[in-house]
């Protein structure tokens, strides 16, 4: 299902010191906890992920921060432990690489898409993207230093080359925003309980939860951005085996169709 995981994988453990055959064999012989900072919009599926994980290494417990990318990168500047990064976007994938936190290169191990949202009453009667720039709408964006707030903001400026939507576009939209957040699922959250008209959000943010209380509006594909994810080992990781093996998971064909079920695109890992 993944052209070049093996490969991919193999150099990005290698160059840690951990091959992918030492990452699934050694035992879990002791009680250990594996640390995983990971971009919000990732929750439902790595929390799937580490799951099976701890099925697979008894004695291990996997632990995931779930947050803004931003935060994540400058929790770890900041000197948070941790053993695995993935970040929604490889702005703050770089950002912590540079800082020479890392060990290895990232991996882009999925991808993901924006999507409009609003209640499923729809208050504002939105029944298309040219609403957003409707007077009084009131939209929720995550903020720019966001990856979904980043390219929502593209989006908005794609959509504004397009003689359907108009040259000012963006500007009229940008007018109605009235909330700015810190990751892509307090997004959800106020679109879903109806303190927003309306929201942009990653397609992986629309659970079967979420879809009970939203409705989703498509954004067309010639505006959109194809957000890619990147994962990497920490250098002072306190359990890099199993931080080896839990990449070796998400890049495996098993954790894969776990992000695909989960709204993500799955990828064939590339370097960044």
């Amino acid at each position: 299902m993944v052209a070049g995981s093996v490969a991919g994988l193999g150099v990005l453990l290698a160059m840690s010191g951990h091959s992918p055959l030492h990452a699934r064999s050694t035992p879990a012989d002791r009680p250990s906890t594996l640390q995983v900072f990971a971009a919000a919009s990732l929750s439902d599926a790595f929390t799937e992920i580490g799951h099976q994980l701890e099925r697979q290494r008894p004695g291990l417990t996997v632990r995931i921060n779930f947050a803004g990318s931003q935060q994540l990168a400058a929790q770890l500047e900041q000197g948070a432990a941790a053993d695995v990064f993935a970040s929604a976007d490889e702005r703050w994938m770089g950002h912590v690489r540079e800082r020479g936190l890392l060990t290895g290169e990232p991996v882009i191990f999925a991808r993901n898409r924006l999507v409009a949202v609003v209640p499923r009453t729809n208050p504002a009667r939105i029944r298309r993207l040219q609403d957003l720039a409707r007077g009084g709408v009131k939209l929720v964006l995550a903020t720019d230093a966001v990856p979904a707030g980043r390219y929502s903001r593209t989006v908005l400026q794609n959509l504004s080359r397009d003689a359907a939507f108009g040259a000012d576009f963006a500007t009229r939209v940008l007018r109605n925003v009235v909330s700015e957040e810190e990751n892509v699922k307090s997004v959800v959250g106020k679109v879903q309980l109806g303190e927003a008209d309306a929201g942009l959000v990653f397609r992986s943010d629309v659970t079967p939860t979420v879809a009970r209380f939203v409705q989703v509006i498509e954004l067309p594909e010639s505006a959109n951005i194809i957000a890619s994810y990147p994962i990497a080992l920490l250098k002072d990781a306190k359990e890099p085996d199993a931080g080896a093996a839990f990449v070796t998971l998400v890049l495996s064909p098993a954790g894969q169709q776990i992000l695909e079920r989960r709204g993500l695109i799955p990828a064939a890992p590339t370097h960044l």
